[in-house]
């Protein structure tokens, strides 16, 4: 009834009264389009303008104290123009942007040089020689690209299904004290040092072979102790966002737990534990310190990882991190030909990671669950 009388008396309502100022919210100032990018220039050039003047000019310190500027300014006019609401808006969004451009400097700086360096020696030679008998000049990493191929193949073989298995018993049957010890030892392991992990493989192979015994073997098992925590952890996660309602639906019909897993769970999740063996392999390539204990170093060629090729079990063979490694703190005469050597080996490295990811993201997007069957 009272609604009906301010009607008829022409008088605006409560409702009308929200409304206009919702449109009028709406329809507020906004700044020009290119406002931003034209006060970060000029907010740039002030800076350092400042910074030429007190005689301390550098490109770093004009873009910092540049950004500091262009926050203020931005926020105070789009303040003043849009209102707070959106000035707020505007400076979390640049804030975030710079957050974003500051973490890949150290990305983008890190890929340009090692790309910049390392294709001085980015040849065919590299790829086809070892540096057997090789004093200066010359010579290649074929030795190292193998030895970290074998390697990181055994551990990516073993760890793999013993993460993944152990994965699924957290979320499919783990129950009680048992369940919570696994996760606490995996939890653990995730943060042990890698030297501790190369120490661990070099005593199991002198308790197993002799004491000194080095080989592709024992490097392999230093990287699977590394690798199977980060199998686990990933996998875990993964497996348990699978809803439970196609699990209920499998039993429904009569379908055993096992099969379940198998043709299911697996199948729905298998994207992401692609995605999380591929960042396992990627944290295990590059390690060093437990390569150095427990594979060794040779400049020959050497596909055998067993141990027992040599005296007291000494098989040692070579990866491409710990060739990097030697080739740029042990150099010889000349000296530019060992740095070569060594930014090439990490370019491969960054390269083999690349490829990597490559290859998870075809594997992940074919054998992904179709959702439009």
């Amino acid at each position: 009834m009272s609604g009906t009388v301010t009607e008829q008396t022409g008088r605006p309502t409560e409702s009308s009264h929200s409304f206009s100022s919702a449109e009028t919210v709406l329809t507020a100032g906004q700044l020009p389009k290119f406002t931003d990018v034209g006060l970060f220039v000029i907010a740039v050039c002030v800076s350092a303008a400042v910074l030429a003047l007190m005689g301390s000019f550098n490109l770093a310190g004009a873009l910092v104290l540049g950004v500091v500027i262009f926050l203020v300014c931005i926020y105070a006019l789009s303040f003043a123009v849009e209102g707070r609401r959106r000035a707020a808006n505007r400076l979390a969004r640049y804030i975030i942007f710079g957050a974003f451009v500051l973490a890949l400097i150290p990305l983008v700086s890190l890929l340009v040089e090692v790309t910049s360096r390392g294709l001085a020696r980015f040849d065919l030679d590299y790829f086809t020689m070892s540096k057997r008998n090789i004093v200066g000049d010359g010579g290649g990493a074929s030795h190292a690209i193998t030895g970290t191929l074998i390697v990181t193949g055994i551990a990516t073989v073993v760890s793999v299904p013993v993460g993944l298995l152990t994965a699924i018993y957290l979320v499919e049957y783990g129950k009680g004290w048992v369940k919570r010890t696994i996760t606490f030892l995996v939890d653990v392991m995730t943060g042990i040092p890698s030297i501790v992990a190369g120490l661990f493989a070099y005593g199991l192979f002198a308790v197993l072979f002799s004491p000194g015994s080095k080989s592709g073997l024992a490097g392999a098992v230093a990287l699977s102790v590394l690798m199977i925590p980060y199998v686990v952890r990933s996998s875990e996660e993964i497996i348990r966002l699978v809803p439970n309602s196609l699990r209920e639906a499998s039993y429904a019909l009569g379908v055993t737990r096992w099969r379940t897993i198998l043709k299911v769970v697996l199948p729905t999740s298998i994207s992401g534990i692609v995605s999380g063996v591929i960042l396992a392999i990627a944290r295990v390539i590059g390690e060093t310190a437990p390569l150095l204990v427990t594979m060794g170093f040779t400049d020959s060629l050497v596909t055998n990882p067993l141990p027992g090729g040599g005296a007291n079990d000494v098989n040692p063979m070579t990866s491409l991190p710990v060739f990097v490694y030697y080739e740029y703190t042990r150099p010889g005469k000349p000296q530019d030909a060992f740095f070569d050597r060594a930014w090439t080996g990490a370019l491969v490295l960054v390269l083999i990671v690349m490829a990597l990811n490559i290859v998870g993201r075809i594997v992940a997007k074919k054998f992904a669950p179709k959702l439009n069957r």
